[in-house]
C-alpha cells in the first residue's frame, strides 16, 4: 500500500488545504489497483478500483467536477492510499471487500445486479430452456440480462409457443414414459419420448437462439424459403408448421408495445430526484422489442445527486454486464463516456436521443422512474408513521430502527427451528434472517428451545460487539418473555426493550397482546393501530421463516431414514434414486422396473426398495 506523502497537521480543514495533489500524482504508477480518500479525522471518504490508478486518480484534482458531491468529497481528501493490483479483476475483488468493510460516505451502492435474470439454452443433447440467475456453466448458451423476472418468464412462454422447445428438469425428461401436458397444449416437442428427432430438435434450438440475438426477420425468410420447398414435395405437414410459425412471429412482431422498427439493443437510462432520493431507472431494448424497466434505489444517497447515481449504476452494472449496442441517457455524455471507458472498451454507440422513437423510450423511463420514486416516497412516509406510532405505544425513548423476533416451531417436539428475522427502518432485511437447529432438549419445550437461542445469538453479539437492535419481539407470553429476560441478563445484553406478542381468543388477528418483562399489565392496542400492523408484519415473517426451516428438516429426516432403513442402501444409492426420480414421491411412486434402471439397483434389491415403500 502506498500513502500521501506529507498531509500533516491537527486541523482537518488545514490538513485538507495541504494535501498536495500534485506531487502525489507524481508518485502514482499506471498501473491497474484500488485507491482510499482518507478525510482529516482518518475516516475513509471513498473506496474506487481502476484499471490505471494514474489516470483514475489524477480526475479528481481537476478544476472542475461532475458535480458539487464530488467537489465536496475533493475539498475534505487529507490523503490517498493506493493499493497496486496484478490485474482489473483483482482490484475489483479488492474494492468489494473494503466497501464492505470501511462503508465509505461517498460512495454510492446499488442492490447486487448479478441477479439480473437471462433465459439459458442448455448443453444437453436436447437442448433446455431455462431462466436462469448465477454464474454461467460452461457448455451453456445465455441470453440477457431481462430487467426483471416477469419479462424473462414471458420470454419462455413466448418461445415455448414459438418453437416447443423443453423447460422439464433433466432429471425427469431422463424418466419420462409418455408425453406430459405441455406437449398436449402444443408447447414442447416432446423429445422425452422421440416425438421429434435429435436432428429437428437442434435445428429448432438454433431457429431459437437466432430469435433470441434479434434476428428474427431471418428466420421469417429461412421459414418462408422452408415451407415452399416443402409444398413443392407434397410435404403437407411441414409447411404447415412453417406457416404456422410464421405466423406467430409475425404476430409478435407486430404487438410489441415500443416497436424501433430494427432489430437493435438499445439501454435507455434515466435518473430523477426528489426530497434528497435518487432513481436510477434502466429500461431495455432487446431486437426492437422493448422488455420493460426496472428502477434501481442507492443503498446510500449521501449527497448524491441524478448525475451521481446514474454514474454509479454504469460503473456497477456493466462490469458485470455486456454493453448492448446503443446507450442512451438524458445527462451529459462526457462523464458517462469516461465511466464506461473505467468498465472496458466502449464497444457501444452512447448518444442522447434524436429520433422520435427513442425520445418517447426516453420520456416512458423518466416517467417510471418519477412513478416509482414516489411509491418509494410514500411507503417511507408510510414506515415512519408505523415506526413513531410503536414508540409512542411501547414508550420508548427513540424510534425502534432495528427489531429482531424469535419464534419456535415443531410438530410435537420433532425437528424444533428457532427463527430469528430482523426489521430494520421499518423494512424486513431477509439477508439478515438467521435460523437455529435446536437440539439437546427434551422435546417440545420451548422455554429450553428459547433460552438456547437467545443465548446463540445474544451470546455471540456481546463477545463480538455486533449491532444490537433496539427492540426484541417474542412470539408468546408472559412464560416466553419471564425466560427470555432471564437469559438476556445472564448473557449480559442490556439496553433493548423486550416485549412477547401473544395471540389473542381463537388466535385472531387483532387481538394480540402485548406482554411486557416488568410485569406492567399487557397492552391492547385496536386493530387499526400502525404500531400492531407492524408488529403483526415482523410476527408473521419470524413465524413463516420458522417453519419453512422446520419444515423442511423434518422432511429431510424422515425422508432419509425411509430409504436409509432399506438394507444395502447406502448414501450413493439414495442419492442416485432422488436425483433419478425427482425426490422420494418420484421414487415411491417407481415401478420395479423404473427402479432397475437406476445403475446400482438389482433387480431383488429394486424389489426390496418397491415393498419397504408401500
Amino acid at each position: 500500500m502506498v500513502r500521501t506523502p506529507g498531509a500533516e497537521g491537527s486541523e482537518g480543514s488545514s490538513r485538507a488545504q495541504r494535501f498536495d495533489a500534485r506531487a502525489f500524482l507524481k508518485t502514482v504508477p499506471d498501473e491497474p489497483g484500488v485507491y482510499r480518500m482518507i478525510g482529516a479525522d482518518e475516516q475513509v471518504l471513498y473506496v474506487g478500483k481502476a484499471k490505471n490508478l494514474k489516470r483514475r486518480v489524477s480526475s479528481y484534482f481537476q478544476r472542475t467536477q461532475p458535480s458539487p458531491r464530488i467537489a465536496m468529497m475533493v475539498a475534505q481528501i487529507a490523503r490517498v492510499d493506493i493499493t497496486p493490483t496484478r490485474s482489473e479483476a483483482e482490484a475489483l475483488i479488492v474494492e468489494s471487500n473494503l466497501i464492505k468493510r470501511l462503508a465509505p460516505r461517498y460512495n454510492i451502492l446499488f442492490r447486487d445486479d448479478k441477479t439480473y435474470p437471462y433465459l439459458c439454452l442448455s448443453g444437453h443433447a436436447f437442448a433446455r430452456l431455462e431462466y436462469h440467475r448465477g454464474a454461467f456453466q460452461p457448455g451453456s448458451r445465455y441470453f440477457g440480462p431481462y430487467p426483471n423476472a416477469g419479462a424473462a418468464r414471458e420470454s419462455i412462454h413466448l418461445l415455448q409457443k414459438l418453437f416447443q422447445l423443453r423447460t422439464c428438469e433433466e432429471s425427469v425428461f431422463r424418466n419420462r414414459s409418455r408425453p406430459c401436458l405441455l406437449h398436449q397444449i402444443k408447447r414442447c416437442s416432446a423429445p422425452c419420448v422421440g416425438k421429434i428427432t435429435g436432428e429437428d430438435y437442434a435445428a429448432t434450438v438454433r431457429l431459437a437462439a437466432r430469435f433470441l440475438d434479434g434476428r428474427a426477420n431471418e428466420i421469417i425468410d429461412d421459414l418462408s424459403a422452408r415451407m415452399q420447398a416443402a409444398s413443392e414435395r407434397l410435404d403437407f405437414e411441414e409447411a404447415a408448421l412453417c406457416r404456422d410459425r410464421i405466423r406467430g412471429l409475425q404476430a409478435v412482431l407486430h404487438r410489441q408495445f415500443v416497436d424501433s422498427r430494427r432489430n437493435e439493443d438499445v439501454d435507455i437510462l434515466t435518473a430523477v430526484e426528489a426530497e434528497g432520493l435518487v432513481c436510477v431507472n434502466l429500461a431495455m431494448v432487446r431486437a426492437g422489442r422493448h422488455l420493460g424497466d426496472r428502477p434501481q434505489f442507492p443503498s446510500t444517497q449521501a449527497g448524491c445527486s441524478a448525475l451521481d447515481g446514474l454514474l454509479a449504476f454504469v460503473e456497477q452494472h456493466y462490469r458485470h454486464h455486456g454493453l448492448p449496442a446503443k446507450l442512451l441517457v438524458e445527462v451529459p455524455l462526457e462523464p458517462v463516456r469516461a465511466m464506461l471507458a473505467e468498465v472496458g472498451e466502449v464497444r457501444c454507440t452512447l448518444a442522447h436521443a434524436r429520433q422520435q422513437g427513442e425520445k418517447a423510450w426516453i420520456e416512458q423511463a423518466r416517467d417510471n422512474a418519477r412513478l416509482a420514486l414516489q411509491v418509494r416516497l410514500q411507503d417511507a412516509g408510510r414506515v415512519r408513521i408505523r415506526l413513531e406510532a410503536l414508540r409512542d405505544a411501547l414508550d420508548l425513548p427513540e424510534l425502534p430502527l432495528r427489531v429482531e423476533c424469535f419464534d419456535i416451531s415443531h410438530t410435537l417436539g420433532e425437528a424444533t427451528v428457532a427463527s430469528c428475522v430482523v426489521c430494520e427502518d421499518g423494512v424486513m432485511k431477509p439477508s439478515e434472517y438467521r435460523r437455529y437447529n435446536i437440539a439437546g432438549i427434551t422435546g417440545g419445550d420451548d422455554y429450553a428451545a428459547m433460552r438456547q437461542v437467545l443465548e446463540r445469538r445474544y451470546g455471540k453479539m456481546v463477545a463480538e460487539e455486533a449491532v444490537r437492535p433496539d427492540l426484541i419481539l417474542i412470539d408468546g407470553g408472559k412464560g416466553q418473555v419471564g425466560a427470555a429476560r432471564a437469559i438476556l441478563a445472564d448473557v449480559g445484553l442490556e439496553g433493548p426493550q423486550m416485549i412477547g406478542v401473544a395471540k389473542g381468543e381463537g388466535r385472531k388477528p387483532g387481538l394480540e397482546s402485548l406482554v411486557f418483562p416488568d410485569g406492567r399489565e399487557p397492552l391492547h392496542l385496536t386493530p387499526d393501530h400502525p404500531a400492531l400492523h407492524l408488529i403483526q408484519e415482523i410476527r408473521d415473517e419470524a413465524h413463516r421463516f420458522a417453519i419453512t426451516g422446520h419444515r423442511a428438516r423434518r422432511a429431510k429426516a424422515r425422508i432419509g431414514s425411509r430409504l436409509e432403513d432399506i438394507p444395502g442402501i447406502g448414501a450413493t444409492r439414495r442419492r442416485k434414486l432422488l436425483a433419478g426420480f425427482g425426490g422420494l414421491d418420484g421414487v415411491r411412486g417407481a415401478t420395479v422396473e423404473d427402479l432397475c434402471r437406476i445403475d446400482g439397483i438389482s433387480r431383488k434389491l429394486a424389489e426390496q426398495i418397491y415393498n419397504a415403500l408401500h
